[in-house]
């Protein structure tokens, strides 16, 4: 299987390709990438290099915008799994013109050259996000998209986009919607290496509100073993939720850290609530499950194992801290 992996060189993107190319997956014995990546300020070619020598493994410096980069490029692929986008909510709010672009005239852009390079596969990967905020139960597949950030809509607009093209051109698409990401070589400014980093340098955690918004944590290696599934049995302009079943609010979140690392609740600092902020995520991923999916890290091992990469990688996150 010869596969391109945008943002491929991201958080999520790097341990896709990580797993595949390290025969994590089952069923694959032979698996060639094509990483494709801009190098925005999430994109680190050290998320990659474990596996930089790898024979199977060709990087591209390049923006899923680039349409021209894009005709050249993908011919010869037997399935795109996408992963570049913007994802901060935060950087949302504050200037979501690039996140407009990126997620959603770049998917566009991406699967308009997958059809005319007639890319026999795509995965889309979404973000429970665009679901909205629910007080009580779990969303389905079925359930309405209703976005509240600026990040959460170009995430809807993609999935639409990338459903319609399944529907139109009768593509073979499928879309992932996860939940919340954690583990290691994640980007600082996401809330668990960004209260790891801070414990670290004996700083305190900066808590939106009262903390008591909820969110369902997911190991990034149950997520890229979630989205190989949907890849391997998925159907053709189906949306698959990936869950970690791990909910906590992130005060319990911050007191969980605070005990990894020995300090007290003091280390507490409440600061103004992100605007628009959802109250609560949660995924029903049943839906996935008849599929051979289920989580395999428990949050407890996954939250001390990245707190521990992160004491052992210093060099890799301190020259990314503003």
């Amino acid at each position: 299987m010869r596969a391109l992996v945008t943002g491929a060189a991201g958080f999520i993107g790097s341990a896709f390709v990580r797993h595949a190319l390290g025969g994590s997956f089952p069923g694959r014995t032979e698996v060639e990438i094509t990483a494709l990546d801009a190098l925005t300020y999430a994109g680190n070619m050290e998320n990659l290099a474990p596996v930089a020598g790898h024979p199977g493994l060709s990087f591209v410096h390049g923006d899923i915008c680039d349409a021209t980069l894009l005709r050249s490029l993908l011919p010869g692929h037997d399935v795109i799994v996408h992963f570049a986008a913007e994802t901060h909510v935060d950087r949302s709010i504050e200037g979501p013109g690039a996140f407009i672009r990126t997620n959603l005239v770049g998917t566009q852009t991406l699967l308009e050259g997958a059809r005319g390079a007639g890319i026999p596969r795509v995965i889309h990967v979404s973000t429970d996000e665009v679901y909205g905020s629910i007080a009580k139960g779990s969303w389905t597949e079925e359930s309405p998209v209703d976005p509240n950030s600026p990040y959460a809509a170009s995430k809807a607009g993609a999935d639409h986009i990338a459903l319609a093209y399944a529907r139109t051109y009768g593509m073979n698409i499928s879309v992932t919607r996860c939940s919340n990401n954690y583990g290691p070589y994640q980007f600082p400014e996401k809330v668990i290496p960004r209260f790891i980093t801070q414990l670290m340098n004996g700083r305190s955690l900066p808590l939106y509100g009262n903390g008591d918004n909820i969110r369902d944590w997911l190991h990034v290696d149950d997520h890229c073993r979630g989205i190989w599934q949907v890849l391997e049995h998925g159907l053709p302009g189906e949306v698959y939720n990936i869950g970690g079943g791990s909910e906590l609010s992130n005060l319990q979140l911050a007191h969980l850290l605070l005990e990894e690392f020995g300090f007290g609740p003091e280390m507490i600092e409440s600061v103004p609530d992100r605007l628009g902020h959802d109250k609560r995520y949660s995924l029903d991923d049943s839906k996935l499950r008849l599929l051979g999916y289920a989580p395999q890290v428990p949050f407890s091992e996954g939250l001390r194992q990245t707190a521990d990469w992160y004491r052992e990688n210093s060099s890799w996150w301190r020259p990314l801290l503003p």
